[in-house]
């Protein structure tokens, strides 16, 4: 049984299938119409949603399979009347796999630990690997390559997406620049297992507080505005992360990537956003195909 928790837990290998998987399924996505037929997939999610939600609904049914949502704002379990390791034994009696969209990433952990059917990892707040599989298959669609590539990432460094692009771009061989507050720095330890996984693959990272132009093949950034960030703190989080905003002159010649929602003026300015060098629409499509691609890897398919 596979689970899909972090890329930490992923080799080289694994990663590179799961993205070339994904661009062959683009391609010929009738040849895995039947695919996980009688399959059904139940979805817990805690956080707002649209691209995860609906691109891993609508990839169960373009395979012949069921998604079930659970709002888990109503039940047994948020209300404290279920432990999760319950819900978890209760639920591989009912699906063959479930994904979850959780807050506490240690939640994910204990119901993988005590699940019979594979766990996703839908976003947690210190890891979005599904994102991160989709993104690395968006430049491997347009450069047709990954080993070698720069990429540079400005704004919030303590973020899940910053997280697992850091490990994605380090096992794959892309050298990461993050250019990030020194109070928004990426976690200690997802920063020494990518340093150790850059090594591993003849890449680099590179954390600078002090943003600055660089030669760079993508440049991307996130919303400072996280969904489990208090909307008090807008004001505050806008001072400290407006030059860190992506304008035409950080873009220069390289491609833009933004794993959306954007708010256009803070992160990122609007010229960017919809210039012919954006590629987020592109980016956002692939987190279909890509989580066609997570599923079957998670049941062996």
């Amino acid at each position: 049984m596979k689970h899909f928790l972090t890329l930490r837990d992923l080799t080289e290998k694994e990663i590179l299938k799961l993205v070339n998987k994904g661009l062959r399924i683009k391609k010929h996505p009738g040849f895995y119409s039947k695919k996980l037929k009688n399959k059904t997939m139940l979805m817990f999610f805690e956080k707002p949603s649209l691209r995860t939600r609906v691109s891993f609904e609508v990839a169960m049914n373009q395979m012949g399979g069921s998604a079930l949502y659970y709002d888990l704002l109503g039940s047994p379990l948020t209300k404290g009347k279920e432990t999760i390791e319950d819900t978890a034994r209760v639920i591989s009696r009912y699906c063959d796999l479930l994904t979850a969209r959780v807050y506490e990433h240690e939640e994910l952990e204990k119901l993988a630990n005590n699940s019979d059917i594979p766990v996703i990892n839908a976003l947690s707040n210190s890891n979005h690997p599904c994102q991160a599989i989709g993104d690395l298959m968006t430049i491997k669609e347009k450069f047709k390559k990954l080993k070698g590539l720069t990429l540079a990432y400005y704004g919030d460094g303590d973020g899940n997406v910053t997280h697992s692009l850091i490990h994605a771009c380090s096992k794959v061989g892309i050298n990461i620049y993050v250019f990030c507050p020194k109070q928004f720095m990426p976690k200690e330890s997802f920063i020494k297992d990518s340093i150790k996984f850059a090594k591993e693959n003849n890449s680099k990272i590179v954390i600078e507080n002090k943003p600055r132009k660089i030669d760079a093949d993508i440049v991307y950034t996130d919303t400072w505005m996280s969904y489990h960030i208090n909307p008090r703190e807008k004001n505050k989080r806008v001072k400290i992360f407006k030059p860190y905003q992506v304008n035409k002159n950080i873009l220069g010649n390289a491609l833009f990537m933004h794993c959306l929602p954007a708010q256009r003026g803070y992160e990122v300015t609007s010229d960017v956003m919809d210039s012919s060098k954006s590629i987020i629409f592109d980016q956002a499509e692939n987190r279909l195909h890509s989580a066609k691609s997570i599923i079957l890897w998670c049941l062996k398919n």
